[in-house]
């Protein structure tokens, strides 16, 4: 590798303490990848550096681990107190519900940490693309919820959106109503339905997202329950990615740990290398470099 790596899309967890349900419930259900069962373990710097270490990542971005959400600020100070011994986070994404009634509280409480970029949520409104209507509680048209996303500018924080493909119109109505926030899409908008229509449905949702000019995109999690990562499943939609949004508002990132249920970070990595091999090396610094380290002020 000729550039350097930024990593914009990472987690850390100590468990034993009940602060991830999704992983410390008694029966925890799967994720979209499989059983969670091999991440039931610590995974901290020391982890991180070890499983990146035939990289050279030169700085990393922590994304909300899903915390228990009575608390998300806890994580933050949790993150600080991490990166000062450790150093690593070199900055944080962090948990924010907008349409809880103490949302300015938490907002404040995030910004007031020197790392917090951004926050992140998953509103995942309708289950799938029949439910879909506007106004959902919880969805991005809901006025409740809107009201909590409009005080980001006041805190100096951009947005961190995880959704599937028919949430994306939404998300894209969002941006051009806050034209003054800013958007990053996570794991490439959730290309898991890998028939031709459902890509073709993922498609149409992105480009219609990728018309607003305040998004920016990561290309990470793109793994697939019951397959290993590989070039050749996801080479198309990587492409389709940064021919979608362009060079300049696209960067890799490897979700670890989570994507270890698919891959290393090597054969993610290398894999995103072998993808761009036709880009030149300016671009292709940009996507694994560049971009990141300007979107997350590093």
């Amino acid at each position: 590798m000729k550039f350097p790596i930024v990593d914009c899309h990472h987690h850390f967890w100590r468990l034993g303490q009940g602060n991830y349900p999704w992983l410390e419930a008694p029966d925890p259900a799967p994720h979209r990848y499989g059983p969670v069962q091999p991440l039931l373990q610590d995974y901290l710097p020391a982890d991180y550096d070890r499983d990146t270490a035939a990289f050279e990542v030169v700085a990393s971005v922590h994304v909300e681990a899903e915390w228990n959400p009575d608390d998300p600020v806890t994580e933050t100070r949790w993150l600080h107190e991490l990166a000062e011994a450790e150093g690593r986070p070199n900055a944080i994404v962090a948990q924010a519900w907008f349409a809880r009634d103490d949302i300015r509280a938490v907002l404040a409480g995030h910004a007031a940490f020197p790392l917090v970029r951004g926050v992140r949520q998953k509103p995942n409104a309708a289950p799938d693309p029949g439910q879909m209507q506007a106004g959902l509680p919880g969805s991005m048209s809901d006025p409740n919820w809107r009201r909590g996303y409009g005080l980001l500018a006041e805190y100096g924080l951009h947005f961190e959106l995880q959704t599937r493909y028919w949430h994306l119109a939404e998300a894209a109505a969002l941006t051009r109503d806050f034209p003054h926030i800013e958007m990053i899409l996570n794991h490439a908008g959730v290309p898991e339905d890998r028939s031709k229509s459902g890509l073709a449905a993922w498609r149409e949702g992105m480009e219609v997202l990728a018309e607003q000019p305040n998004v920016k995109i990561k290309i990470s999690g793109i793994g697939e329950m019951g397959h290993a990562w590989s070039v050749e499943r996801n080479a198309g939609v990587v492409r389709e990615v940064i021919r979608i949004f362009g060079v300049d508002r696209c960067m890799f990132a490897s979700n670890y740990p989570v994507d270890r249920l698919v891959g290393s970070f090597a054969t993610i990595f290398n894999g995103f290398l072998a993808i761009t091999k036709d880009l030149s090396d300016g671009d292709r610094r940009k996507l694994f470099h560049d971009n990141a380290a300007a979107a997350y002020r590093l």
